[in-house]
């Protein structure tokens, strides 16, 4: 699927990693020609956005599922899939499938398995991973205990500088716990698990990627005590990114109180203190990047007893919304929203992608920002609905999307 004609969208704001500017976009062979200057060329395909935001299609950074119509409606042009499959992504043929499988009309970055089968014991071969189309490498949905066998994955992965994705949470405190430790497990009579289990988890982590010199990506940092450990990270220039999903900027722990299965997530749902530290790592530059999470369960894994559901949500439909409730709330502006969704998880990926930049691939998503939508679980576009989020009303919607100039039918 090739950009026949090129096209040409005005008057939109568009949002450039220089800030908003008023004019003209043009889409020429797949690629951003121009912005904002040029006038619109004889041949080029006019499309006239109304003043709606002109950005960068979202690049999903951590997910486990890929629902390409979930996707399309929430403006994703680009995931980047964990190793969690079956079966997990830690051969080369499989990394290569995977790589191709999205196209033409979605680009899917595979993550490769940091180790044989995701056990946490044996490395897997990560340079022929990367030939075959791996972006990085990843622990998985668990957290690798083996202290010697995290410190050789990191080395090898510092020799193919290549980025590690880490799950953070120290798995022999969290055991079977579904719940962080505090007043509310404490009142439902939940298995918890003390949120200092992620701190232990990133220090660790931490001390080793720098003896390493390894690129290193926490999935999702939740509670203040991560992000503190993060940030003195980064302070001492060490190459330490991290992530976050919109539930934990979003909900406490206390959507939990009524045992509702779609706030069953991994990792659990924190105290109201540390959603606020959350906020504030986005407003600070702490959090490098907000992911959907997306992995969609259900109803056989959801409608069981709070503590035997699996952990999960649906979350590539509601990612843009509720990251622009950031930008209203005034926590950031909207040009940070677009480095947190596409520009940065661009650069993790290495990919010339995720910024309205001359040349980089016309991946472009056009934004009503003020359209408001309830969020129905029962109508999402996943192959599951089990949103946290469900009946809540929000604002912000893609009218249309681009992949490589050429437009995707929402």
């Amino acid at each position: 699927m090739k950009q026949q004609r090129p096209i040409a969208i005005t008057n939109g704001r568009i949002v450039t990693p220089e800030g908003i500017i008023d004019g003209t976009l043009r889409l020429a062979d797949g690629i951003i020609a121009s912005t904002g200057a040029d006038a619109p060329r004889d041949g080029d395909k006019i499309v006239e956005v109304g003043g709606k935001l002109v950005a960068p299609g979202l690049i999903d950074f951590g997910v486990f599922a890929i629902d390409k119509p979930a996707f399309h409606f929430g403006g994703i042009t680009r995931a980047a899939l964990m190793p969690d499959q079956s079966p997990p992504l830690d051969l080369p043929s499989r990394v290569s499938y995977i790589a191709k499988s999205g196209k033409p009309d979605f680009w899917i970055h595979p993550l490769a398995a940091a180790t044989r089968g995701l056990e946490g014991r044996e490395i897997a071969e990560f340079a022929l991973m990367r030939e075959a189309g791996a972006r990085g490498i990843a622990t998985g949905r668990q957290w690798i205990a083996d202290s010697g066998a995290m410190l050789r994955l990191l080395q090898y992965a510092a020799m193919l500088d290549m980025i590690v994705v880490s799950h953070a949470e120290d798995a022999a405190l969290v055991g079977s716990a579904v719940a962080t430790a505090g007043e509310v497990a404490t009142r439902r009579g939940l298995p918890s698990a003390p949120a200092e289990a992620e701190a232990i988890a990133i220090a660790r982590d931490i001390s080793l990627a720098r003896m390493a010199g390894t690129k290193l990506h926490f999935r999702q940092v939740t509670t203040r005590a991560g992000l503190d450990l993060v940030r003195q990270a980064k302070d001492a220039g060490q190459r330490v990114t991290c992530g976050v999903t919109p539930a934990h900027f979003m909900l406490s722990d206390l959507a939990t109180v009524d045992f509702r299965t779609f706030a069953r997530l991994s990792p659990p749902l924190r105290s109201e203190a540390d959603r606020q530290a959350v906020r504030e790592a986005i407003a600070d530059g702490t959090i490098d990047v907000i992911a959907s999470g997306h992995d969609p369960r259900g109803p056989e894994d959801k409608r069981l007893p709070f503590a035997d559901a699996e952990p999960g949500m649906a979350g590539a439909e509601t990612l843009l919304a509720m990251t622009l409730s950031l930008v209203r709330d005034g926590v950031i502006d909207i040009g940070r929203a677009f480095d947190l969704l596409a520009r940065n998880p661009a650069a993790l990926l290495g990919v010339q992608a995720g910024a309205i930049a001359g040349g980089h691939e016309a991946d472009i998503a056009i934004i009503d920002p003020d359209k408001p939508w309830i969020i129905q679980s029962a109508r999402m576009e996943a192959t599951a609905g089990n949103t946290p989020f469900d009946g809540q009303p929000t604002q912000g919607r893609v009218s249309a999307l681009y992949k490589g100039g050429v437009p995707i039918t929402l």
